[in-house]
């Protein structure tokens, strides 16, 4: 410093002013943050746009095998009602044809022939030789019916509209040899089907008296 004190004031001014001009200078921003990480270099690290398409794939998915399974619930519901309904159906066929057959018509008739309580000797007396066999082919018939409406395996309205007439009549002609063949056999359960099965008719005519088909549904149309 000399006598006046200047000597040394002007460089050192100079050298702080220039300091000060480079820390006040902005930094690129690619000096500041060296590092950039990318969505690539990193495993699992997604934008969100990518995590919402991925979720709403996987929704939709949940949704389809969800529909799929319902339907497929439904088609197999509808199965099985259909089969149920061939099943009936079917049945039903097989009674109609089996009342269709020669021997079973012609049977039926000779019952009916027969007065109302016929016992054994009655029954040889009026239909003969043969009697007793066409009494059993009726009778048994109806057996297997009641069998099978027991089992619920056909419906008794179904069996009411076909043949509620012809049991009710073949009951009331053949009771009386009913009692006759278990006291010879000693067995309680022989006929016990026809019987059973004519008593429900009687039952259910009894809570309706029955109506002839042309007079109950004389309005109905195709």
């Amino acid at each position: 410093m000399d006598e006046r004190g200047e000597c040394c004031n002007g460089p050192a001014e100079t050298v702080r002013n220039d300091d000060v001009e480079k820390l006040e200078s902005p930094v690129p921003d690619a000096q500041r943050f060296p590092l950039h990480v990318s969505e690539s270099s990193v495993p699992g690290l997604r934008s969100e746009p990518d995590n919402l398409s991925t979720m709403n794939w996987s929704l939709a998915f949940d949704a389809v095998s969800a529909v799929a399974l319902v339907a497929g619930v439904l088609f197999a519901a509808y199965q099985l009602v259909e089969l149920r309904r061939q099943h009936k159906r079917d049945a039903v066929l097989g009674l109609v044809r089996s009342f269709q057959s020669g021997d079973f018509t012609a049977a039926l008739g000779r019952v009916n022939s027969l007065p109302d309580g016929a016992d054994q000797k009655t029954i040889r007396r009026v239909l003969g030789a043969t009697g007793r066999d066409e009494v059993f082919l009726v009778g048994l018939t109806w057996e297997s019916l009641g069998v099978l409406a027991f089992r619920r395996e056909i419906d008794m309205q179904t069996i009411d509209d076909f043949f509620s007439g012809a049991i009710t009549i073949s009951w009331r002609k053949l009771h009386a040899f009913v009692e006759d063949d278990r006291k010879s056999l000693n067995r309680e359960t022989v006929w016990e089907w026809f019987q059973w099965l004519a008593e429900r008719m009687s039952e259910r005519e009894r809570r309706s008296a029955p109506i002839p088909a042309h007079i109950a549904h004389r309005d109905w149309s195709a």
